[in-house]
């Protein structure tokens, strides 16, 4: 039996695929641990998962940040609160390995700067698990990561190879916590964590499916792509009585989410509102922070803090959403119209 440390860094939609994988490798007979932000030791334990926890300071940090959902921002700062987490994920690793020894495979985002240290450090192998397709930023199929991208799409090939060549600015945002961190561990820090530590020389696990996004040429040679991991903890949280009641006593509703994360989504709401009222149609809104919404909705709105989708969607005549990878694919596995307001990140990529 072998011992896999998964370690996801960010919200619901970044750790439920996680949760997929250790489900995957317990039915293989193997011991898997999630390693991540104590809001989700609760996650764990029901999913039947050992659990090591990293605090909770950098998630709330970045929830907090409106900036965040913007798309000129977005990816800054996510790489500040990504690095701000690096010494946390060091030392959960850290003491696993002294209290069971070495694991051993790794599984993290490219964003999880701590488990490639700990790599760097111990030698434990690591797979760099990306969950869509923009983390391949190839020449051959630029991906939708900003409004310019669309004019470096009609540069030549040759051009467009010479330009990802060129330094990351997102290296600046992260680079100088890492640095730290790795000179504290007696690892040699990375000049740029876009060229050196991006995919793991370990292997690459890629979790959506060639139709959604095709291989590129210039993709890494040590990767493995395979499916949509379709968890929303449906077992453990099904759909509430209340929410169950009012699918049944009427017309398909609307679903409408900002994502979990997203907790500065009053205008979305506030417009989905106005757009249920003037189309005449039910509406479910799906938010962690209920203090967003409008006040006083209709009995044709229902609000819930969470409803795992493969259960919702069926119900559902249309889903409007924020284009995160794992609603995506909800939505495709549930074959429900949908409309992608996307907002910052992946988003704009996976909509497209």
């Amino acid at each position: 039996m072998g011992h896999f440390l998964l370690l996801p860094h960010g919200t619901s939609g970044s750790i439920y695929p996680f949760v997929w994988l250790g489900r995957q490798l317990q039915r293989h007979g193997h011991r898997a641990t999630l390693v991540t932000a104590d809001a989700y030791r609760e996650t764990a334990a029901s999913a039947g998962l050992g659990f090591e926890g990293v605090g909770n300071d950098e998630l709330a940090a970045l929830l907090a940040d409106p900036q965040l959902w913007t798309q000129e921002d977005g990816a800054r700062v996510s790489y500040e609160r990504a690095a701000g987490s690096t010494r946390g994920f060091v030392d959960a690793i850290e003491a696993i390995v002294a209290r069971d020894g070495l694991p051993d495979l790794m599984l993290a985002p490219m964003i999880n700067f701590g488990a490639r240290l700990v790599r760097e450090k111990r030698g434990i192998p690591l797979l760099s698990v990306h969950l869509y397709p923009m983390l391949f930023v190839s020449a051959h199929d630029l991906p939708l990561f900003a409004p310019v991208a669309h004019r470096l799409r009609r540069l030549p090939l040759w051009l467009r190879r010479a330009l990802l060549l060129l330094p990351n600015p997102l290296d600046r945002s992260a680079l100088p916590a890492v640095r730290t961190c790795c000179e504290a561990h007696g690892v040699e820090p990375p000049y740029s964590l876009w060229k050196q530590w991006w995919h793991s020389p370990d292997g690459v696990l890629a979790l959506f499916p060639e139709w959604f996004a095709a291989p590129q040429p210039d993709w890494p040679h040590n990767m493995l792509q395979w499916d949509f991991p379709l968890e929303d903890m449906a077992a453990e949280q099904p759909l509430e009585p209340a929410l169950r009641q009012f699918l049944e006593t009427g017309d398909k509703p609307v679903v409408f989410t900002a994502g979990t994360g997203q907790l500065h989504a009053e205008s979305f709401f506030a417009e989905a509102a106005e757009l249920a009222r003037q189309c005449g149609c039910r509406a479910v809104f799906l938010t962690r922070k209920l203090e967003q919404l409008p006040h006083a909705l209709p009995d044709t709105i229902f609000a819930s803090a969470y409803a795992p989708f493969s259960a919702l969607l069926p119900h559902a005549r249309a889903f409007v959403h924020h284009g995160g990878i794992g609603t995506v694919s909800q939505s495709l596995a549930a074959g429900v119209p949908q409309l992608v307001v996307a907002m910052a990140l992946d988003q704009p990529d996976n909509a497209e």
